[in-house]
C-alpha cells in the first residue's frame, strides 16, 4: 500500500515522502475499512478523508455499513489509499455529493454548529459576526448562522476572501486589516453591536469594541498565533459572554451530542441550506499532499483544502 509514513521529526512539509510499502491496515472488531478517495487538510493531525466501505470486520456489529458505500470521516493517519477506522466515526456521504465535497466536512461543519447553536444560542434576527469568513469554518458558520435567519457580517484578510464569504450567505464583508472595522460594524448594526461572534481567529479584544449588550463571543481558535489575554472590565460593562468551542473534546466529556449535531447537518444538507466548499485547485496524488499543506499555510485558500487519490474502482465484495 502506498501511504506517508513519518517515522522522524520533520523541519519542513517538504520531507514527507511517499512509501510504496507501506502496512495494510488490520482491522480490529468495530471497525472497517476504507479505501481513500479524498483527504481533507487541516492545520492539525486529525484529518477528514472521504472513500469507500471495502472490508468489514465479523464482529463489527450495530452498522448499517455495507461493502461499496461511499463515507466521509475523521481519524488519525490518513495520509494512505486504505484505513482501517471505527465505524461509528464514519457517516454516509449524501446523493449530489463527490468524495471531494465530502472530504472537509467532519470537522469543520459540527464545529460551527455547535458553537453557533449549542453554545452561543444564535437566534434568527440576531447579528453574527464572523471571523475568517472564507475558511474552512468560516464559511459553515457563515452558511449555518444564514440558515438560522441570523443576519451575518463575515471578516477575512483580502477582497478575494471577503468575495467567497458573500457568495456564500454574508450580508456584509469587512477587511479586519482595516484599522477601524469595529466602528464599521457599529454602522452596520445602526450603533446595536453584534449579538454573537465566531472567532477562530484571534480577534477577541477588538470584538469586544463592537459586541452587543448581553452578546455571546465564541472561541474556536488561534489562527493568527496570538493567545490573548481580554480586559475583564468589558466583558463586565457590555453584559457579555466569552465562550469556548473544543468540538474534539466532546466524545470524552459530551459524546450524545455529536450525533445531535450530525442529525441536523445532514438535513440542512439534504434540504440545500449548507453546501460544501472546495478550494478550486484540487491537489492531485499522495506526492502532493506537501502541496497542499503549503497552500493551506500561505491563507491563500478558501474553504477546505482537499488531496484527491486516484486509488482505484475495485471493491472487495467480502465481510472479512
Amino acid at each position: 500500500m502506498r501511504a506517508i509514513l513519518v517515522d522522524k521529526w520533520l523541519k519542513s512539509v517538504d520531507e514527507l515522502s511517499v512509501s510504496n510499502n507501506a502496512p495494510e491496515p488490520e482491522l480490529v472488531k468495530g471497525q472497517v475499512l476504507v479505501e481513500i478517495k479524498a483527504i481533507g487538510l487541516n492545520f492539525f493531525e486529525i484529518l477528514q478523508f472521504s472513500g469507500v466501505v471495502i472490508k468489514i470486520h465479523p464482529e463489527t456489529k450495530n452498522t448499517n455499513l455495507k461493502i461499496g458505500d461511499r463515507v466521509f470521516g475523521g481519524s488519525q493517519g490518513t495520509y494512505a489509499e486504505r484505513i482501517a477506522v471505527q465505524a461509528t466515526e464514519l457517516y454516509p456521504i449524501l446523493d449530489g455529493m463527490n468524495f471531494e465535497d465530502a472530504a472537509g466536512l467532519f470537522i469543520t461543519y459540527p464545529t460551527s454548529y455547535a458553537a453557533l447553536v449549542l453554545r452561543a444560542q444564535l437566534k434568527r434576527n440576531e447579528w453574527c459576526l464572523v471571523h475568517a469568513g472564507a475558511g474552512g469554518v468560516g464559511i459553515a458558520a457563515v452558511q449555518i448562522a444564514k440558515a438560522l435567519g441570523a443576519k451575518v457580517i463575515a471578516t477575512g484578510g483580502s477582497v478575494e476572501k471577503l468575495a467567497v464569504a458573500s457568495q456564500n450567505g454574508a450580508d456584509h464583508v469587512i477587511n479586519y486589516r482595516d484599522k477601524n472595522w469595529t466602528k464599521e460594524i457599529k454602522k452596520i448594526t445602526g450603533n446595536h453591536g453584534v449579538d454573537v461572534v465566531f472567532d477562530p481567529v484571534g480577534l477577541i479584544e477588538e470584538s469586544m469594541k463592537c459586541i452587543a449588550w448581553n452578546g455571546r463571543i465564541v472561541v474556536i481558535g488561534f489562527v493568527s498565533g496570538k493567545i490573548e489575554k481580554v480586559a475583564m472590565n468589558r466583558v463586565l460593562l457590555k453584559n457579555c459572554a466569552i465562550l469556548g468551542l473544543f468540538w474534539g473534546a466532546h466524545r470524552e466529556y459530551e459524546k450524545e451530542t455529536i450525533p445531535v449535531v450530525w442529525n441536523a447537518l445532514l438535513h440542512l444538507f439534504r434540504i440545500g441550506r449548507l453546501r460544501p466548499v472546495v478550494y478550486h485547485k484540487v491537489f492531485d496524488g499522495l506526492e502532493n499532499i506537501k502541496d497542499g499543506l503549503k497552500a493551506l499555510e500561505s491563507r491563500q485558500t478558501y474553504g477546505k483544502v482537499v488531496v484527491r487519490l486516484n486509488s482505484g474502482n475495485n471493491v472487495v465484495q467480502s465481510k472479512i
